[in-house]
C-alpha cells in the first residue's frame, strides 16, 4: 500500500513537472509571437518560470496582440489612409491623375465615364441610372467582370496583412 501510494505521488510530481515545462514553453513561444525585443521575451519566460502564479502574471501583462496582428491592422491603416487622403482620382489603366469630370485619360485613352444620353452629364461606368435626369443608362460593361477585377486588387493587401509564420 505505502509503495503504490509514493508511486503515486512520484507519478503526480512527474506529471506537473512536464505540466510546468510546457507552461514555461507556451509562455516563451507566446511572447516571441508579441513582444519584439529579445530582452523582454527573456523576462516574460524567466516569469513564466514561478510555478503556477508565473503564466498567471504573464497573461496579465502580455501585449493584447500579436506582432503580425499589429503588422495587419497597421496594413489596414494605411491602405484606409491612402483611400481617403487620395484627393485626386487616377486612371484605372495608367494611374495617371484625372480630374473628376473626364470622360476618357488623356495619356492612355481609357474611357472613364459614359456620357448621359439625356442630359450629357458624365456618369461612373456602374451608374445603371443618370442622377440628374433619371434617365436609365445602358449596361456597357460586365459588372461580375468590374467586381472580380476590383477585388483582386484588394487581394495583395490581404496577403500582406497575412501573419508571418515564426
Amino acid at each position: 500500500m505505502v509503495h503504490a501510494l509514493s508511486f503515486a505521488l512520484i507519478a503526480v510530481a512527474v506529471l506537473a513537472v512536464f505540466f510546468w515545462i510546457g507552461l514555461v514553453y507556451w509562455v516563451n513561444k507566446d511572447a516571441r509571437r508579441r513582444i519584439r525585443r529579445p530582452l523582454l521575451v527573456i523576462g516574460a519566460t524567466v516569469v513564466g518560470l514561478v510555478p503556477a502564479i508565473g503564466p498567471l502574471v504573464y497573461l496579465l501583462l502580455r501585449p493584447a496582440e500579436t506582432r503580425a496582428e499589429v503588422r495587419s491592422r497597421d496594413a489596414e491603416l494605411a491602405a484606409l489612409e491612402a483611400q481617403i487622403t487620395r484627393e485626386q482620382a487616377t486612371c484605372p489603366a495608367c494611374s495617371a491623375a484625372v480630374d473628376a469630370d473626364f470622360v476618357v485619360c488623356p495619356v492612355c485613352t481609357t474611357r472613364l465615364r459614359e456620357r448621359c444620353a439625356g442630359c450629357d452629364a458624365a456618369l461612373e461606368r456602374l451608374w445603371q441610372m443618370c442622377p440628374y435626369c433619371a434617365t436609365p443608362v445602358e449596361a456597357k460593361i460586365d459588372l461580375d467582370a468590374v467586381l472580380t477585377r476590383e477585388a483582386r486588387s484588394v487581394a495583395p493587401l490581404d496577403r500582406a496583412a497575412e501573419p508571418v509564420k515564426a
